[in-house]
């Protein structure tokens, strides 16, 4: 988790000043009490009326609360909205809980399987063989993964290269600006 709250921390130190207000802004709409700390019940109930449910489960609030006083300050809830933006909230199929580092994941299912799960499991659950999932099941670490995706891509043909490069590099930059926006 110390990675993704680093890199929360620099996402955050480039954020233009208007952005870091409007950081502000949403901690305090979240922050009901107005005591500066969100207690469980106001993470739920802010998520809940976002409309963003899958962020609700317990086990991605007491990896926020890196004190582990039971409330988040303005730090470890930026580290929510971060995480929130960045796709980097993954937890466990087998055990549920969040996973802040490393993890396997189905790679027929990344690749070839057009379903949005890619079933992705944690390491204490691969390694103690503590999940069911399809017979023919090959399952890679997230970095391995991100090294086969750039093999492939670079393994494509050039025309098709170019189209994928400048499909990734119009995620990138949408990711960008929903980075920036994410108050």
């Amino acid at each position: 988790m110390e990675e993704i709250r680093r890199a929360a921390g620099a996402f955050y130190e480039h954020l233009p000043a208007k952005d870091k207000k409007l950081a502000r802004k949403k901690f305090k709409a979240m922050d009901k009490s107005g005591d500066g700390q969100i207690s469980l019940r106001e993470y739920e109930k802010y998520l809940k009326k976002i409309k963003a449910t899958d962020f609700t489960h317990q086990s991605l609030f007491r990896a926020l609360d890196k004190d582990d006083n039971g409330s988040l300050d303005f730090d470890e809830a930026f580290l929510l909205f971060y995480i929130m933006e960045s796709g980097r909230a993954l937890i466990c199929m087998s055990c549920k809980t969040f996973m802040a580092g490393s993890y396997f994941s189905c790679s027929e299912c990344f690749f070839k399987d057009a379903s949005v799960s890619t079933y992705e499991i944690c390491c204490d659950c691969y390694g103690g063989k503590k999940f069911t999932h399809h017979g023919d099941a090959t399952f890679c670490d997230n970095y391995t993964l991100l090294r086969q995706s750039r093999s492939l891509a670079l393994e494509a043909p050039a025309e098709k290269r170019n189209v994928m490069l400048k499909k990734t590099a119009m995620i990138v930059g949408a990711a960008v600006v929903i980075g920036c926006n994410i108050m």
